[in-house]
């Protein structure tokens, strides 16, 4: 329904093929039956009658005819004119079109009918009446299309800007505005199928009562029920008590279309039987389905804040962690080294900040980037590990183009982790970091061996959030598309991570 609505293209290739569809089957049953009813009129004319001649060849130019009338009219004329393009050029092919019609039907029929030119007096007298008949169905047909235009776009109307209307008008639904148009094209088809009266008057009264009734229910009658104690029960009895007094409208109606009593008063009833036991069932099934799907609306609306809140305390916390190890970091260097490499520290961390604070707030940023900041954090730590030949750091991570994008500080906390728990200036350490992206899928790996932190070390008895925090923004921002993998002994830590990535 969403591309009938907003795309224009898919409206006509629904048009087209179906006016395609018809123009075929007409020609496949013109070409398999034999018209025994038009060769009896010829017989009775005494006129002999050829198959091809008196009936195929002429009406499949006819139907030849109006199936290339319908395109360019409908995709090419109509559309200008709605556009008010060219309205003079329309005019002349909407003429032309009707002098075409006129000219080809009156020439056919020549053929097709052939058995009148026994019933009038001259040959003229024949072709006045044939050619006068063409024409006014020539007239006849370029009135229903143009009916069909106005029922098309008036329905296109009211569909694209059921939303406006309803919230101008509380008691119009889509499905009422959705019913209206498909009764508009109903009531269309039993035009040109020249219906019974009965059956027109009974349906051009009857749908348009189900869709008042239908929007009545949802505006009132079914909310005003359901405080009740048999809320069901005391709907229908309000929408019986309405129809029963609605019924001398409706009878009227039918009797200023019909003239007949005795049809409208049964109609009346049967309007009445009819609304109560489908129309009004029908309202309270959709209404009731309505207040579950708005309830389920609301509950994912609910979750969907709670997991952002929590996404975005999760991205906070990651800062202060940051800060904290940071900062160690060049309390370390500061005491150990001088004042040169306490610079160069400072430096990295400058831009490891930048990095934060600017890029840290974006969903979505080069993966370039993130290996950039990885390597100014390895860096940085090699400030304080360096003069010891205990500690062995390796890293091997491929640079990637900035067409691969990953939401920020997704794989910090990994590498945190490790020279968090993973260096000891005191006993024999390593870390090992490996990255690479492969068809779209990033594997990255960190080994580290692990040490107990020692009895004045602050954060002994604290327990890290990064990793938790980190699996926790993996399950929000990549749900099905991410592997963690960490394995753990008593000297070593491993996590390998598969991540696939856009």
């Amino acid at each position: 329904m969403k591309d009938l609505i907003h795309n224009p293209q898919y409206l006509k290739k629904i048009e087209f093929w179906a006016v395609t569809t018809i123009f075929v089957f007409a020609v496949f049953f013109l070409n398999t039956t034999y018209p025994y009813r038009l060769e009896g009129r010829f017989r009775e004319a005494n006129t002999p009658f050829y198959f091809y001649q008196d009936y195929f060849f002429p009406l499949f130019i006819q139907y030849l005819t109006l199936f290339l009338a319908f395109l360019v009219l409908n995709f090419i004329v109509v559309p200008k004119l709605i556009l008010r393009q060219q309205p003079i050029r329309c005019a002349l092919i909407i003429l032309v079109s009707f002098g075409v019609i006129g000219l080809v039907f009156g020439t056919t029929n020549t053929y097709a009918k052939n058995y009148l030119f026994a019933r009038y007096a001259t040959e003229q007298d024949t072709y006045d009446a044939l050619f006068k008949e063409s024409f006014f169905y020539a007239f006849w047909l370029l009135l229903l299309f143009g009916v069909y235009s106005v029922i098309k776009y008036a329905g296109l109307y009211l569909l694209s800007n059921s939303e406006v209307i309803q919230a101008k008008y509380k008691i119009i639904t889509r499905d009422a505005l959705v019913a209206f148009v498909l009764w508009m094209i109903s009531m269309f088809l039993l035009l040109i199928a020249d219906a019974e009266g009965e059956l027109i008057v009974g349906w051009a009264i009857l749908f348009p009562v189900a869709i008042l009734l239908y929007c009545y229910s949802f505006y009132a009658l079914i909310p005003a029920a359901l405080p009740k104690k048999n809320p069901f029960r005391a709907y229908l009895l309000k929408t019986l008590l309405l129809l029963v007094l609605s019924v001398p409208l409706v009878g009227l109606l039918a009797v200023l279309i019909t003239r007949s009593l005795d049809y409208s008063f049964g109609f009346a009833m049967f309007n009445v039987a009819f609304q109560v036991l489908i129309t009004a069932p029908l309202a309270w099934v959709l209404y009731k389905r309505q207040m579950r799907g708005n309830a389920e609306i609301h509950d994912l609306k609910k979750e969907l804040g709670q997991s952002t809140a929590s996404f975005d305390f999760l991205r906070s916390q990651i800062n202060p962690h940051f800060l904290f190890n940071a900062l160690n970091t060049i309390y370390g260097t500061a005491i150990q080294e001088k004042a040169e490499r306490t610079s160069e520290g400072i430096e990295k961390l400058g831009d490891m900040m930048r990095f934060m604070l600017q890029e840290n707030m974006q969903e979505k940023i080069p993966l370039s980037r993130e290996i950039e900041y990885l390597n100014n954090y390895i860096s940085f730590q090699r400030l304080r590990t360096d003069s010891s030949p205990n500690v062995n750091i390796s890293s091997v991570i491929e640079c990637q183009p900035n067409t691969i994008q990953i939401s920020p500080m997704l794989l910090i906390p990994f590498v945190e982790n490790a020279f968090k728990h993973g260096i000891s200036l005191r006993e024999p350490s390593h870390i090992s970091i490996t990255l690479e992206v492969k068809d779209r899928t990033l594997y990255f790996d960190v080994h580290n061996s692990k040490h107990l932190k020692q009895g004045t070390d602050p954060e002994k008895h604290k327990s890290g959030i990064g990793l938790k925090n980190v699996k926790q923004r993996l399950h929000l921002l990549y749900p099905g598309k991410h592997e963690v993998i960490i394995r753990e002994t008593g000297k070593e830590f491993f996590v390998h991570l598969t991540l696939q990535v856009a």
